[in-house]
């Protein structure tokens, strides 16, 4: 019979495996070996030790090749019995690793069958002790075949757990891989508004200014233009973690990158201030990150549809939390009406929710605020 090529494990588990097996080789050569001279056998050299001998060194190999193992364990115990030696240990013990081995497998039928046939036998082998002792016989018979059902069970139970746990293992991947994705989406929102919202200022500036001042529509032209090239370079990044793995993609934009993201805004005609209180030097890369983003939207949504002259960050670094807030005097929203909230404020809303902060935004006397408090990993209220 054929075997399935075995699969490749981790060195590790490798290592265990050929601890287990050397350990159970031993432990079937010892206590075979112990029953038969616990029960009279006054010669074990004659076939006890050869028996068990051969049947722990089939389980050094049982991973590799199951069924043959099965095969030839029981050969060894036929070969043993039809010789004349008699087996304290009955037909199925001394083949019981062979056999939940073999029932781990897709044969686990076979392993059946051929365990069947070993019962049968058996019972036709002690058929002598069934006229003088009829309740040994029966304890025997059962005993042998309940044996053999908790070994096929036994096998059938490990190969579900193991099948559960490699698909809990997939199920456990793919939602990784969904939140990345949904990660890189949020990314990718927030890069691409910017780049829109600050570019679609600056060819304004180029279409009014054109022939009047070539000069400040080719500055207007120059600033577009490194703008979206840092975007390119952020949207290639963001890419790659759907090519490849994260490992090999360039470092987001973080704390260190506020000065630039001001700069852009400034450049779009946005009277923009930078206010920050405490270290931002002791914020965690994955706030940091979040906080960039918050700015970065909050400051695109301002340029594309506040209509505001003014915007103002404050961000304070506190030891156990983090607030940012961004405020403009645009036109906000209507007395009484609800805040529209579209792809960019549901990001920013989900980026802070997933590091157990609150996002709000909403009108204020004069314009429109957004507010994040974001708790610091392993702080305490």
């Amino acid at each position: 019979m054929a075997e399935p090529p075995p699969r490749r494990e981790p060195a590790p588990v490798r290592h265990f495996a050929r601890i287990t097996d050397i350990t159970l080789a031993a432990l079937t050569l010892i206590f075979f070996v112990a029953v038969a001279l616990a029960s009279g056998v006054h010669s074990p050299w004659q076939g006890t030790i050869p028996l068990a001998l051969l049947l722990g060194a089939l389980l050094l190999v049982r991973r590799r090749w199951p069924m043959t193992v099965l095969l030839l364990s029981i050969g060894g115990i036929f070969a043993y019995h039809l010789t004349g030696h008699w087996s304290p240990a009955g037909w199925i013990w001394p083949a019981a690793v062979a056999y939940f081995t073999a029932a781990t497998t897709p044969r686990v039928r076979w392993v059946a069958a051929i365990g069947l046939v070993q019962l049968v036998y058996s019972a036709v082998d002690f058929r002598s002790v069934l006229d003088t002792n009829p309740t040994r016989y029966l304890i025997h018979v059962a005993g042998e075949g309940l044996l053999l059902a908790i070994l096929i069970a036994a096998g059938l139970t490990y190969t579900a757990a193991m099948r559960w746990r490699e698909r809990l293992g997939e199920t456990d991947s793919r939602a990784r891989a969904a939140e990345e994705r949904l990660r890189v989406s949020h990314e990718v929102h927030d890069v691409i508004a910017h780049t829109l919202a600050v570019v679609g200022v600056q060819l304004n500036v180029a279409a009014d200014t054109l022939e009047e001042d070539p000069a400040a529509a080719a500055a207007a032209l120059r600033l577009a233009k490194d703008v979206r090239n840092r975007a390119m370079a952020d949207l290639r990044s963001l890419i790659a973690v759907l090519r490849d793995s994260p490992a090999d993609t360039a470092p987001q934009a973080d704390l260190a990158s506020l000065g630039t993201l001001i700069s852009d805004a400034r450049a779009a005609g946005l009277e923009v201030t930078l206010d920050e209180h405490g270290d931002p030097a002791t914020v965690p890369a994955t706030p940091a990150i979040a906080i960039y983003r918050v700015v970065q939207e909050s400051l695109a949504n301002t340029l594309k549809h506040a209509g505001a002259s003014k915007a103002e960050v404050t961000i304070n670094y506190a030891p156990r939390s983090i607030t940012v807030e961004i405020s403009d005097d645009g036109r906000g929203v209507p007395d009484g009406a609800d805040v529209t909230e579209g792809h960019g404020l549901a990001g920013m809303r989900e980026r802070v929710s997933a590091l157990g902060g609150v996002l709000t935004a909403g009108p204020v006397p004069g314009g429109f605020a957004v507010r994040a408090d974001i708790p610091v990993a392993g702080s305490t209220a």
